[in-house]
């Protein structure tokens, strides 16, 4: 017999118990793998919202608990404007109201001048123009059976559908774009908008731009890359130590089963390992055969745990108040984070067990009844 087949052979012999602990391992490894997608998810809804209409990096407020607190005055986003090497610094106000099952549906508000550079490409109909006209994502779209020349209303407020646009964005398809000046009046924030979107000038550093933009307004901060969302946005930086939080749950939790499930195989096959001690097996192998069991353990409920964490993300999109605002990512990073937390796992829990596996001399653990 193998020496893998030796460990299978050792598992199957107690299947409830390596059915429940490849269980209880594969329910922590599915919340690892469903917050880490959900949070690939956000970050990559962030870096849309960061390039939205070909923008080289937004300018918004410093030190906002969320991005849609941020609130930039026109003087600000005038002297933006005005800063050299700036080619095109349009404001956008973003309002959240809940509009058909979305209760995060985004109206984007633009000067109409901004427009045409701004809001994506049009599928039909054409750009809106006057205080009650919108353009409609192809997804809200979609989902509120709605086309050019319908009317939707926003916050109480009628407005007609010029055209839908669609941009490959979950957060912007999902919205609405309309003139600042109506947006102003829904939000009621009169001559604020959210953010203003910077399109550098050829030829000139970007970096050195958003520096010197800092600087000049001290009020305000440059986001240029996602890791800048932190200054601006707690929600990113808090689902990761949230998915830390947990993966260090997992690691702690898991590790006490399985190290109760190894405990339990050693406690039990005494004999057996004297038997393997007194035909010549040494303190290492005896200590590979306990761990080798522990990491395929860990290793089929990591599987397990991966297909489900999946699962349940792809079944939590299955209601249109989550679908409307986000989609799960699945990058290589999320599996390797959790096969290596199942490895890790393994790795605890059987230290324990192998050490007191190895300490049994050959003649005690025959005598063992």
């Amino acid at each position: 017999m193998s020496f893998l087949a030796l460990i299978a052979r050792n598992l199957i012999r107690q299947r409830t118990r390596t059915l429940l602990t490849v269980a209880g391992i594969g329910i922590g490894i599915t919340t690892v793998v469903a917050l880490g997608s959900i949070t690939q998810g956000m970050k990559a809804m962030s870096e849309e919202l960061l390039r939205a209409g070909g923008a080289d990096f937004m300018v918004a407020q410093k030190g906002s608990a969320d991005l849609s607190f941020s609130a930039v005055s026109v003087r600000e986003w005038r002297a933006v404007e005005a800063e050299p090497g700036v080619a095109r610094a349009w404001g956008v106000l973003m309002h959240y109201s809940r509009v058909g099952s979305n209760p995060f549906f985004i109206t984007f508000g633009l000067r109409v001048a901004d427009m045409p550079g701004a809001v994506p490409r049009l599928e039909q109909g054409s750009l809106p123009r006057k205080a009650h006209e919108l353009a409609l994502g192809a997804r809200a779209a979609n989902a509120l059976r709605l086309g050019t020349g319908d009317s939707i209303t926003v916050e109480r407020t009628a407005f007609r559908i010029t055209g839908i646009y669609k941009s490959g964005s979950l957060i912007e398809d999902g919205g609405a774009y309309a003139p600042l000046s109506a947006v102003q009046t829904l939000a009621r924030r009169p001559d604020v908008v959210t953010v203003v979107y910077v399109k550098v000038a050829p030829g000139t550093d970007g970096e050195a731009l958003a520096n010197r933009i800092e600087r000049r307004l001290p009020q305000l901060t440059a986001i240029s890359r996602l890791a800048d969302f932190n200054k601006v946005d707690q929600g990113l930086r808090i689902l990761d130590a949230g998915n830390l939080a947990i993966s260090l749950l997992a690691v702690v939790i898991g590790a006490i089963g399985v190290m109760n499930t190894m405990v339990m195989s050693v406690f039990e096959r005494t004999r057996e390992i004297g038997i393997l001690r007194a035909v010549g097996w040494r303190s290492r192998r005896i200590m590979r055969m306990v761990v080798g069991e522990s990491l395929v353990l860990c290793t089929l409920a990591a599987a397990v745990g991966m297909g489900l964490g999946v699962a349940a993300t792809r079944a939590v999109l299955l209601i249109p108040a989550v679908s409307s605002f986000l989609e799960p990512q699945y990058p290589f990073s999320v599996f390797v984070r959790a096969l290596l937390i199942a490895l890790g796992v393994g790795l605890a829990g059987a230290l324990y067990p192998a050490y007191r596996a190895v300490r049994l001399s050959p003649m005690a653990a025959l005598r063992y009844e």
